[in-house]
């Protein structure tokens, strides 16, 4: 049997990526959420409280024991209209919940990953300016400035471009912990494999559901069936939740493995593509920086 833990499994494309890892033979789903979920077994989690994410951890450590987990997926995310809020430990909530809070997770369970095991963190096209999404791009992925964007001198002034920057820094964030992790030596030993996967722009999701009424309305109206069709037709970028999911558990389930020297996976007319991701995204120092940094961050020895 195989053990798949994930994030974002309760709703979204995540619960229909997990509604196709239950109906897999012999797949074991634990879900970390806030309250109940419609697939796999539910812990409790609660990603804007690094205590949560710590004790979400030991709880699969101690449902899993020596067995050893198949597969880590990491697909919750939050987009938060400014930087305004703050979490219970004091960081910025957007790149809190999105890097920090899985950093914990990842980090614990690392060493309970079985021979093979794959690692998905859930990323966005967003983090490359290339893609043209129209969203504030990331300017560096400084983990102590994202936890503290009042400390960063180039916080844009305008809170919605500021929210912006948060979501695609945290979201570039994800690939340079994906490289960070192929690199380590716990990783390769194991035969490790760790994949950024973007799913596009995926409407009528929960993502939005922080964002003012008047942006959840259009989120909801341009995933429709009406608007939906045409837009993706239009749009490479834009994919139905049903394609999103089931390309997410594919890649859990082991199923579609990168090509050799690849790990961004980027979801385009629903169909997987294997492209570079962004210049700062293939930045190994940085790579190495931000796993240092959200270690220290976090009060974890590198």
């Amino acid at each position: 049997m195989s053990t798949i833990v994930m994030t974002g499994g309760s709703s979204g494309f995540g619960a229909l990526a997990a509604a196709h890892l239950v109906r897999s033979d012999d797949v074991r789903l634990l879900v970390g959420a806030r309250g109940a979920v419609p697939y796999g077994e539910a812990l409790p989690l609660d990603l804007a409280r690094l205590r949560s994410a710590e004790q979400f951890a030991a709880a699969v450590d101690e449902r899993v024991g020596s067995r050893g987990i198949d597969a880590l997926v990491l697909n919750a995310g939050i987009v938060r209209p400014d930087t305004d809020g703050r979490t219970a430990d004091g960081f910025e909530t957007t790149f809190a919940v999105n890097h920090l809070a899985h950093f914990v997770v990842l980090r614990q369970l690392l060493p309970h990953l079985a021979a093979g095991a794959v690692v998905v963190l859930t990323t966005s096209g967003t983090h490359d300016p290339s893609t043209g999404a129209g969203l504030a791009v990331p300017r560096h992925a400084d983990a102590e400035l994202l936890a503290h964007p009042d400390r960063d001198p180039g916080t844009d002034s305008r809170s919605r471009k500021a929210g912006q920057h948060a979501y695609t820094a945290s979201k570039l964030c994800a690939i340079l912990t994906v490289r960070a992790v192929a690199t380590m030596s716990e990783a390769r030993e194991k035969g490790v494999t760790a994949v950024a996967y973007c799913p596009g722009q995926v409407f009528g999701t929960g993502l939005a559901r922080s964002l003012p009424a008047p942006m959840r309305v259009a989120w909801s109206v341009l995933g429709g069936a009406v608007l939906g069709p045409p837009l993706r037709a239009l749009n490479a970028t834009h994919n139905t939740p049903e394609n999103a999911g089931r390309t997410l558990a594919e890649l859990a389930l082991g199923r579609t493995a990168p090509p050799d020297g690849r790990a961004y996976a980027a979801l385009r007319r629903g169909r997987l593509t294997w492209p570079d991701p962004s210049e700062r995204a293939r930045d190994a120092a940085q790579a190495q920086a931000l796993w240092r940094d959200s270690a220290d961050l976090v009060g974890l020895a590198t």
